[in-house]
């Protein structure tokens, strides 16, 4: 946090106060509605820090990152369901389960040099694979779906995430706060020196004598077990989840556009990217359900030319030019 601080001159360190500031009020003049997409907005944040440690750090593009959302979301929502377990209990079996299949797919691919496209198919094989399995898992719903049943009497229950959505909008600034802190310790770490070499040139990270296989590893596990806590978080917010669509490319896609849009590789870049695409997605489909328009796959072709305008304009993302333009950090000497 400190270092976070030193880093934004006086300036940035006034809008920073403000925006926390702003979203702590938020709901005092919010709608339910305007509160929802907030959520939403936060949750991505907090996903899309998850990843961009894996890939703007790290250097490992993973689009098959929505498998640790469902993984999560489907243990501790399993749990509370069939045992009764709450989801502070279960996000641990959650996070561990997902973390091992992190692991596993780190392993195979950095012990047998899949590196690239082909680290990438990998992800997006597993994720897909995992799809077909819950499709055919009877006890979790199977293609059907898995629904934590609504009950009246436990309405409230914050300690089974069963508040209302005042609750899970402060639970979602809460997550992503902590991922915005986490990530800027972890920047100015020596995992973090040593992954944005790997990053820049894997062969010279090498010779420099990191062990490059331990820090890729760490990479994988630490945005698995993030994402899995996201995947709990989602599962009781929406008390639903369907394999057909959490464990979907296009929920991994939606994951990694933010910190692209944002800002690969920086502390505040997932943030803008949420807070400019979430929006954006929902005034679309706000004007295309007012026209009577059907067209399911309207959202990706937005975001899609959203992404290539940022890109040809802002090729290093939104907030590495926000914040030179408007002066929010320390010019290093």
């Amino acid at each position: 946090m400190i270092s976070l601080w030193r880093d934004m001159n006086r300036r940035g360190q006034v809008v920073l106060v403000v925006a926390v500031v702003a979203m702590l009020l938020a709901p005092v003049v919010a709608t339910r509605y305007l509160l929802s997409v907030l959520t939403l907005i936060l949750y991505f944040v907090y996903v899309g820090q998850a990843w961009n440690l894996m890939m703007g750090y790290a250097g490992q593009l993973s689009l098959g990152h929505a498998l640790y959302v469902g993984l999560g979301g489907y243990v501790a929502a399993g749990l509370w369901v069939h045992f009764g377990i709450g989801p502070w209990l279960g996000v641990i079996p959650a996070v561990a389960i997902a973390a091992a299949f992190g692991a596993f797919i780190g392993w195979l691919a950095f012990r047998f040099g899949i590196e690239g496209v082909y680290f990438s198919l990998l992800t997006i094989a597993f994720a897909e694979f995992t799809r077909i399995g819950f499709d055919h898992i009877g006890p979790l719903g199977g293609a059907g779906g898995l629904f934590i049943p609504y009950q009246e009497s436990r309405l409230g229950e914050w300690w089974n995430l069963r508040g209302g959505q005042l609750f899970f909008y402060y639970l979602a600034f809460v997550l992503a706060g902590a991922a915005v802190l986490l990530t800027a310790w972890l920047a100015r770490s020596r995992l973090g020196h040593q992954w944005m070499a790997i990053r820049e040139d894997e062969t010279a990270a090498r010779a420099l004598g990191i062990d490059v296989f331990r820090a890729k590893m760490k990479a994988v596990l630490i945005s698995s077990a993030m994402t899995a806590v996201g995947g709990v978080f989602y599962a009781f917010y929406y008390n639903n989840l369907f394999p057909a669509q959490v464990f979907e490319m296009s929920r991994s896609i939606e994951l990694i556009l933010g910190p692209i849009v944002g800002g690969l590789g920086t502390v505040f870049g997932p943030v803008i990217g949420a807070f400019v695409l979430t929006p954006l997605g929902e005034l679309l489909i706000a004007v295309t359900d007012k026209v009577g328009l059907n067209a399911p796959g309207a959202k990706a072709i937005f975001f899609g030319l959203v992404l290539m305008i940022i890109i040809y304009l802002v090729p290093g993302g939104v907030w590495p030019w926000l914040s030179r333009r408007l002066g929010l950090v320390r010019r290093r000497s």
